[in-house]
């Protein structure tokens, strides 16, 4: 099983996708340990994604995607994966769709956990007050700019998911349990 999580922060993305990995036992990929992965083995992905971070550019799409077309290209992705933070542009999931057209399983499931922007901003400043899981950017204004950009940059990457038919919105609101649920509906039995 392929899945593509999106969600905005504060939407429980990070706790589903552990959930998911753990009952359909497929790894959880993050662009972020890609890049840790590759910069601190030092392999000529690596050296290349190290280079252009320390010019102060941003890892183009074609590049983002070479890394995780190497990660999902691994034996441990052969039943499947759980890709978190990427696509971030039409441009990535196009690319993402040319990368796994035409393998046994092509199609993705693509999950995007829908939470109210007021529901997102309580949650993390009660993560924030509590102490508890609290991040350096839990700020009310930090976290209603990054929603904000959340929308902006995912939003068309939704959009083209939801044009291919591909795109099952999760009702984000409620117990972890019973987000959990509603994503198990989203996804066949015994994949």
């Amino acid at each position: 099983m392929r899945i593509v999580l999106l969600g905005p922060p504060g939407a429980g993305k990070g706790t589903q996708a552990g959930l998911i990995v753990e009952r359909y036992g497929i790894p959880h990929i993050s662009t972020g340990d890609i890049f840790r992965e590759h910069v601190s083995t030092q392999t000529p992905l690596g050296q290349k994604v190290k280079a252009i971070l320390d010019s102060g550019e941003l890892v183009s799409d074609e590049v983002v995607m070479e890394l995780v077309a190497d990660r999902i290209g691994k034996d441990d992705c052969a039943r499947g994966f759980l890709l978190d933070g990427v696509p971030r542009t039409t441009k990535q999931a196009e690319i993402l769709a040319e990368i796994v057209a035409g393998s046994a399983e092509d199609a993705l499931r693509v999950l995007q956990i829908v939470v109210p922007e007021h529901i997102l901003l309580e949650r993390i400043q009660g993560r924030s007050s509590s102490g508890e899981g609290s991040r350096s950017d839990d700020s009310a204004e930090v976290a209603s700019h990054r929603y904000k950009v959340y929308l902006e940059q995912t939003a068309p990457v939704a959009d083209f998911y939801r044009l291919k038919g591909s795109l099952t919105e999760i009702d984000g609101v409620g117990s972890v349990d019973e987000v959990f649920a509603r994503v198990c509906c989203a996804l066949p039995e015994g994949a």
